[in-house]
Formats: structure tokens, sequence, C-alpha cells
């Protein structure tokens, strides 16, 4: 095979040498970040750990090929349960499958690196996740952030700040993603009454565009310094070039602390926040999937738990026999 490193007097022969050798692999010739790194190595070991005090033996290379999917299973169980002393913390379902997944990623490694195969690892389904419920901000929250991003710092900065705030009245009044507003070119603006918008996928969808979208683009488009070509990008940084993401997660970040929010104020949670409004007044829900772009209306259907939960909230503070 090529590229495969024999387990010879070279190579790995233990389980450790060979998960640190499959840390190199993807250190210097993945790329993987050093987070990334860190983390897998930290699942790879406690699970080795585990195989070594179940086995009452030092592994050797030549021992990961007799893995069952038993004992994979019965790690999982283990740190599901978080056993003190050997497992102080116990893992909840995602985390569980994360362990998971660098497990047979270091199996693919054994494979196609060290000649070591082993194919009942990747028979061992994960633990079922529950999709996460929506987190989205108050209607008054996301006026204050709508807000609070027009301020200027100087009078330099006033073209700024309006393109700040177009950008996250975009995201709130159309339920867009940053990617979708940022894709936008200076020839869709002034909005149309409906956008065309882009999705994952390669989805099209269409959007309805509110009056105060359609003024805050405006706006900024009458103070920015920037002569903008049919086919460029509508929104811009302050040297001309696109502005990225990564602006605007920086952006909502610094907003979210100046008005003392929690780190659920996010961009996303604007177009969270724009379907659970819509719910909250009545909108059915297959409208809700077409505006927002989702495959599947079991997606869209994860706004309803918002929903009832913002209902039992209000239910609970306002009616006199609540506790």
């Amino acid at each position: 095979m090529a590229g495969a490193l024999t387990p010879d007097a070279s190579g790995p022969r233990s389980a450790e040498e060979a998960r640190l050798a499959w840390l190199a692999w993807l250190r210097d010739e993945q790329r993987a970040s050093p987070r990334t790194v860190e983390a897998y190595g930290a699942a790879l070991s406690a699970f080795l750990a585990f195989l070594g005090r179940h086995r009452g033996e030092t592994l050797s290379l030549a021992d990961l090929a007799g893995v069952s999917a038993a004992e994979v299973r019965a790690y999982l169980a283990f740190r599901r349960s978080g056993e003190a002393p050997l497992a102080p913390r116990s893992l909840a379902p995602r985390s569980l499958a994360q362990a998971l997944s660098a497990i047979r990623a270091f199996f693919r490694f054994l494979d196609r690196r060290l000649e070591t195969s082993n194919d009942a690892v990747a028979r061992v389904r994960g633990p079922r996740i529950r999709p996460g419920v929506p987190r989205p901000v108050s209607a008054p929250d996301a006026r204050a952030l709508i807000d609070l991003a027009g301020e200027a710092d100087g009078a330099e900065r006033i073209w700024t700040g309006l393109r700040d705030q177009a950008v996250l009245t975009l995201l709130w009044g159309c339920g867009l993603r940053i990617s979708e507003a940022l894709s936008l070119r200076r020839a869709d603006a002034p909005l149309p009454a409906s956008l065309r918008i882009l999705g994952k996928g390669g989805k099209t969808r269409l959007v309805p565009v509110l009056e105060a979208v359609r003024e805050a683009v405006d706006a900024y488009l009458e103070a920015a310094p920037f002569a903008l070509a049919p086919d460029e990008p509508l929104f811009r940084a302050v040297r001309g070039g696109p502005l990225s993401p990564r602006h605007v997660q920086a952006l909502t970040q610094r907003l979210r602390s100046a008005l003392g929010l929690s780190d659920r104020a996010t961009p996303h949670a604007l177009r969270h926040a724009f379907a659970t409004h819509l719910l909250g007044a009545g909108a059915d829900l297959r409208a809700i999937q077409e505006l927002l772009g989702h495959a599947s209306l079991a997606t869209t259907q994860r706004y309803t738990a918002v929903d009832s939960a913002g209902l039992m909230a209000a239910y609970n503070r306002a009616h006199p026999h609540a506790a």
C-alpha cells in the first residue's frame, strides 16, 4: 500500500506509539488545528487506557487489530455512566459521538498507514443525538443589537455603522444566514419586494423584504464611499474588499458584551428570532420552512419547542395562580 508504514523496528510497535504517529500525521500531513489534535489525542488516550485496564495488559499495535465492537460499546457505556474514579466526568451523547469519531479515525489510519486492519470498530453505531433547540434572541434584544451597531465612533465611521446595521437587519428581518446576506451584489439594491436567495445545497428561495430592511440597505449605500460595479459584493470592508463573515461574528460579540447579553446572542440567533417571531404571530410551519430554506420540515419544527417554552414562561409570569 502506497504511503504505508510497516510496523518494523523503525515504526510504531505499541498502541501508544501508534497513537503518537497518528497525531503527528494529523498535525503535519493533514494540517489539523492544534485544538483538533489535542481533542483527538485525549479521546483516543482515554479509550486506550480503558482497553488496557479491561485486558490487564499493555496494548501492542497487533492487539489493536483484535479490538472488538463489544469493547468499543463497553467503553461508550462506561463513559456515559461516568463511574468514578476512572471516569469522573460522564459524556453527553454529542461528546460520545465525537469520541467515537476520533476512535474510528484512528483505526482508519491504522488500516491505511500502519497495515493494521480492524473491521469491527467501523460497525459500532454512535449514540442518537437529539437536535438542539434553536436559541433565538428576543425582539427587544435584536433591536438593541441593531441600534448599537449604528452608533459611530467617529465621523469617518458613520458609513460602517450603517453597513453593520444593514447586515444585522437582513439577518433578522429576512431570516438570512450570514453567507447569504454577504453574497448579495450591488445589482440587488435597491432591494425589491422579494429577494431571490441561493441557500444551502444550491436551493433557491424567495424572501419578502420589509420596508425597514430596504431602508437600512439604502442608508448604507448612500453613505458608503465606494462606487460599486453591479456584480461586486454589496457589503464592503473598510479597505474596500468584501465584508467577511468573521467581521459580523466579531461585531455581534462586541455588541452583546456591551449590552450585557448572553453568548447566545449570535448572528445566527437573529435568523432563529425571525422564525420564532413568525411562529408566535401564527405563521404556518410550511411557510416558515420555505422562508428559511430548510430542506426538511423536521428542521423547522424545532422552533415549535422554542415557541412553546416562551408560551409557558409567559404563562408562569402572568397567571395569578402560577407558583
